[in-house]
């Protein structure tokens, strides 16, 4: 069964860069600027100094298939992007976020979230250690129930303030939704598809995931039978993906299981299959496995 946190050597990489940056702390300095009242920057040594929190985040990438592995849940630790927007002054107009890279990528997410509750910070830690050069050394965004193209800028080097309308991230103009809300979903693990298992009691199990709303319900189908609900393991909080396990008698042949996903608030996990572009895929995930002759 997927590990409740991801080791960084195992953690998901999707950006656009080439070759990885290798970012000299001894010259970066992080920006905060555009509209706001007292631009201000900070050396690598200065942002270390300020007020830090850690908090377990699950993230994913907009491109992942359903029951796919572009997804890593990690304990991330940095400084609120509240905190350096408040010593900038932001001025009523700034209504955007914008992230900007060395290598010049950029994400662009509503003031609003960094300022409603939610984990949102300029990591500089990942899972007890200093960020990995892969992973955005010396800091990133993080931003819980986004997706990371409009959100997890690695190898940040400038935060500015700007209006909604003054300002597309990279791949809003290459068709992509400017909004970028984690989707509900969830995936099966156990078995691995095309499995073979013995017979008798057998698990079926997986991850579900509805970052920054939580997870209240899974239910599996086996076969086309009766939605059985799933047994939740207690989760680190509602950034994060919930564990869930359903215990099946399992019977000799070929079998088909589902899964779906209900969020804390009600809201039932959309059957129908939709693509990643513009927005997130959606869909119930299912497998196909065997079961062996007793």
């Amino acid at each position: 069964m997927t590990p409740l946190v991801t080791p960084n050597n195992d953690f998901y990489r999707i950006d656009t860069a080439f070759s990885i940056p290798r970012v000299d702390v001894n010259t970066w300095r992080l920006s905060i600027g555009g509209l706001v009242e007292r631009p201000f920057s900070v050396s690598f040594e200065e942002l270390l100094g300020l007020s830090t929190f850690e908090e377990f985040i699950t993230l994913c990438c907009v491109s992942n298939q359903v029951g796919g592995n572009l997804i890593g849940n990690a304990k991330w630790q940095g400084v609120p992007i509240w905190h350096l927007i408040n010593h900038a002054g932001a001025k009523p107009e700034a209504t955007q976020i914008v992230g900007r890279s060395v290598d010049g990528f950029t994400v662009g997410f509503p003031r609003d979230v960094a300022f409603d509750g939610r984990p949102a910070m300029v990591a500089v830690g990942m899972n007890g250690e200093a960020l990995p050069f892969k992973h955005g050394f010396p800091a990133r965004l993080i931003v819980s129930g986004l997706y990371g193209y409009v959100s997890a800028t690695k190898w940040l080097q400038e935060i500015e303030l700007t209006t909604w309308e003054g300002f597309d991230g990279y791949w809003i103009p290459r068709g992509w939704s400017k909004r970028g809300p984690v989707k509900l979903q969830s995936r099966i693990d156990v078995p691995r598809r095309s499995a073979t298992i013995s017979p008798g009691r057998q698990p079926i199990a997986g991850v579900a995931w509805a970052q920054n709303r939580g997870i209240s319900k899974v239910e599996v189908q086996i076969d086309g039978g009766d939605w059985q609900e799933a047994r939740l393991a207690l989760p680190i909080s509602k950034h994060t993906w919930v564990q869930w396990v359903h215990e099946w008698d399992a019977t000799p042949g070929a079998h088909t299981a589902r899964v779906r996903a209900t969020e804390a608030n009600g809201e039932l996990q959309p059957e129908a299959p939709r693509p990643p572009a513009p927005n997130g895929a959606e869909g119930w995930h299912q497998i196909r496995f065997n079961v062996a002759d007793s």
